[in-house]
């Protein structure tokens, strides 16, 4: 099936619809012009759905791709057949695809292809097939032994064709999709503490345990970092008897003298092939569902973020808390212009609090500041505790606000910040960024790298490209939703606007500068 078919099934909307998006998709616009500009095209699908649409025809692009590989590789083989060509053709996840691939894909020496060098093949048919009523196998296996080879009896032979029939279970891609539902269904993950400095942090998941369906991605993501601190060991267990006995009941036929040879063989497999392969697989889409779920999250936590209210009109006084290295000051106009920066001391160690008042009431008055912003980070409380005293000794209105300063060094050492300030101090772009989040949050906001911004706990262990692209999407949403004032909007700004590009936003700010 087309891809722009089984889209237009998943999504409930029509086929031309769903072709037009893929169209306009790969021809680059981007999901708020195609939202705002290509109604039409579209049956007004809104900007979620279409992002998620874009996701799902990434995703199928993908396994195309990768069903083309595998298809081409079985193919030069000389193994392709209509059956493979059946499965592929059906297969929707990537996982079914190397389920596929799984028995033809180029191996690494294993236990099997050792004993398929010499000549054990024929053997392992023989015992698999289990049509043999009565006799003995010994018998048989006898035609197989071969010094040359290092076959040197017949019970030798027949371990080497149980490694045959053993591959042969574990490779079977119905048998491991059932078995993958049923360790999705009734796998516990399991935890263990281990001795390290860090330990206590994992202090709950000491001896802990949970059913793996429905385990909420936190707890997920939390196990995974504590792994990777050498805090926590896990495991996952599963029912063995019930998938022993879903295996055997697929592979296994009673009444032939070779059953239990090839029962054997099966518990072999799911213990030495199947469950180490399948834990990894349960774990990786564990982790996938909870990075997926996560950076969910910190899209829903971006957004309020960046659609706060901007205070206009306002002339605003900034401080960027800290203690040995002092308050950093910038003053900022009603416009966003920088009137005048400054460091004071008004906590510990200096404590400096008369020369700090003096400095900033003297500011203050100058230029009629309406509101003092304050950074929330070290330092945060006592130069609170210090503004609000301050406020009492002055006559005119005036108030104070506390504002996150996530991302806001990232700023200032960033190439922008350089750009817009080269004459000022890397801790004074500070001051300057959290002053204007006041005025204009999402102005200021879209400044720094949505990944430093701080909307979640795990942020840092997401993978960075799709929390990258799915948090400037978020972006890309909250500019288009408001708009730009084209006067006087940053080339940051104007990069998000549906329908301009870096040049367009570059000659709209040349333009401007030329005007004045």
């Amino acid at each position: 099936m087309e891809i722009s078919n089984i889209l237009a099934g998943e999504f409930g909307i029509k086929a031309e619809f769903s072709i037009n998006i893929i169209n306009l998709i790969e021809e680059g616009n981007t999901i708020p012009f195609i939202a705002r500009y290509r109604k039409e095209m579209t049956g007004s699908m809104d900007d979620q759905v279409l992002r998620d649409f874009s996701d799902r025809y990434a995703y199928l692009v993908g396994l195309n791709k990768r069903k083309e590989e595998v298809r081409a590789s079985i193919t030069e083989q000389g193994k392709w057949t209509d059956e493979l060509d059946k499965a592929l053709s059906a297969a929707l996840k990537l996982t079914e695809v190397e389920d596929i691939y799984r028995p033809f894909r180029p191996k690494r020496k294993t236990r099997a292809s050792v004993a398929i060098e010499k000549g054990l093949q024929p053997l392992a048919d023989i015992i698999y097939k289990q049509d043999l009523q009565r006799g003995d196998i010994a018998e048989i296996a006898v035609g197989y032994v071969n010094e040359e080879k290092g076959v040197l009896a017949a019970e030798q032979a027949i371990e080497g064709a149980k490694d045959i029939i053993a591959e042969t279970v574990s490779d079977d891609a119905a048998m491991r999709k059932a078995l993958r539902e049923f360790f999705m269904a009734e796998g516990v993950l399991n935890t263990k503490l281990l001795e390290n400095e860090k330990a206590a942090t994992y202090e709950m998941y000491k001896e802990y345990s949970e059913k793996v369906l429905g385990m909420p991605s936190h707890r997920i993501l939390a196990i995974n970092r504590g792994e990777k601190e050498e805090c926590l060991k896990d495991l996952l267990s599963v029912p063995d008897d019930l998938a022993v006995e879903k295996i055997c009941g697929k592979h296994v036929k009673m009444g032939s003298i070779t059953s239990e040879i090839v029962k054997s063989a099966a518990e072999d497999a799911y213990k030495r092939l199947i469950f180490p392969s399948l834990e990894r697989e349960v774990r990786n889409e564990l982790t996938e569902r909870a990075f997926e779920q996560a950076i969910k999250m910190f899209e829903l936590n971006l957004k309020p973020l960046l659609m706060q209210p901007p205070l206009k009109g306002k002339t605003v006084l900034a401080l960027d808390p800290a203690y040995r290295t002092g308050c950093k000051v910038a003053e900022v106009d009603s416009k966003s212009n920088v009137l005048a920066t400054e460091v004071v001391y008004p906590t510990p160690p200096q404590s400096r609090v008369l020369e700090a008042e003096l400095k900033l009431m003297a500011l203050i008055n100058k230029h009629n500041v309406d509101v003092i912003a304050i950074g929330n980070g070290t330092a945060s409380k006592e130069t609170e505790i210090f503004t609000a005293e301050m406020i009492k000794k002055i006559k005119r209105p005036l108030s104070y606000a506390i504002v996150n300063e996530a991302g806001a060094s990232v700023y200032s050492a960033s190439k922008l910040g350089a750009e817009e300030f080269p004459e000022f101090d890397v801790s004074l772009r500070s001051a300057v960024s959290i002053a204007r989040r006041l005025q204009d949050p999402l102005a200021e906001l879209i400044k720094i790298d949505v990944k430093s911004i701080g909307v979640g706990q795990y942020q840092h262990d997401m993978p960075e490209k799709r929390l990258t692209e799915v948090l400037s999407g978020v972006v890309e949403d909250c500019v288009n939703s408001v708009g730009v004032d084209l006067n006087t909007a940053s080339a940051s700004l104007l990069n998000y606007v549906a329908g301009l590009n870096n040049t367009v936003a570059r000659n709209i700010i040349e333009y401007r500068k030329d005007k004045k």
